[in-house]
């Protein structure tokens, strides 16, 4: 009976089987290497071209071909290795006053917590901030610019640039312990006190944010407006006259002086 199902088999699909391949039929349990011949055959016979077979045995090699072709998926890995972060390292300090273009000084005004750029009349020197500058090294260094802190002389007052909304914006932040001020990572939010100070001229410079390298310290067109940052593109006045203090300048003994509100 066997022999005649295997007879009737083999005549039924030989018209359609590729020379040397036959189909049969077993009541054994199927191991996988038999379902893989199976497969293998049925997908032959979908074939619209007859090939050839040069052996019907199914090696293991044959097997790891299939699974490399159909299974296994190449993936390229790149190995990447993050840069340590930037380490600013405080290596100096010196007292200065700022003006804009205009020759505007900056004065605080306590009551809303910020600079104002104010044109002063003669006799009124000593209203002028005096800012204590220190100056950072940085790791690794940078000849593009000097990275600095800008701090009111007399108080614990610093200049700081971070997001109070959409868009970078300045402040004067109260810093109880200067020391943290010391060294600074660039993965650190006390990167916000930095600045770059670019020297286009003779103590001529412009005041840009490390963490937001297009805003830049700025003054308004008009008298006695908040000091605020600004793009490159804004119509404000973004250089400075830096001029550094002597102990015996004014600005020694009242730079600290605070502009009404």
């Amino acid at each position: 009976m066997e022999s005649e199902m295997k007879s009737n088999m083999s005549g039924t699909w030989s018209p359609k089987m590729p020379e040397g391949l036959d189909l049969e039929f077993t009541h054994h349990p199927l191991t996988m290497r038999r379902v893989v011949n199976l497969i293998i055959a049925m997908e032959r016979l979908k074939g619209s071209r007859s090939e050839s077979v040069l052996s019907t045995e199914f090696r293991d090699e044959h097997l790891l071909n299939i699974m490399l072709e159909s299974i296994v998926e190449e993936k390229v890995v790149f190995e990447r290795s993050a840069a340590p972060p930037t380490q600013f390292q405080q290596f100096g300090e010196e007292q200065c006053t700022m003006a804009d273009t205009e020759k505007k000084s900056l004065v605080l005004v306590r009551s809303s917590m910020e600079l104002h750029a104010v044109m002063l009349q003669g006799g009124a020197e000593c209203r002028k901030v005096q800012l204590n500058m220190s100056t950072y090294a940085n790791t690794p260094p940078s000849a593009e610019a000097e990275i600095v802190t800008l701090g009111v002389k007399g108080t614990n007052f610093y200049l700081s640039c971070h997001k109070d909304g959409e868009e970078p914006t300045l402040h004067l932040e109260t810093v109880d312990n200067k020391e943290s001020l010391s060294r600074i990572s660039s993965d650190s939010d006390m990167v916000r006190f930095l600045f770059y100070r670019h020297d286009n001229a003779l103590n001529i410079s412009t005041l840009v944010s490390v963490p937001f390298s297009d805003w830049y310290i700025s003054t308004a067109g008009e008298n006695n407006k908040p000091v605020e940052m600004c793009l490159e593109s804004a119509s404000r006045h973004r250089t400075f006259t830096i001029e550094h203090q002597s102990s015996t300048d004014c600005g020694s003994t009242c730079g600290s002086h605070v502009c009404p509100s």
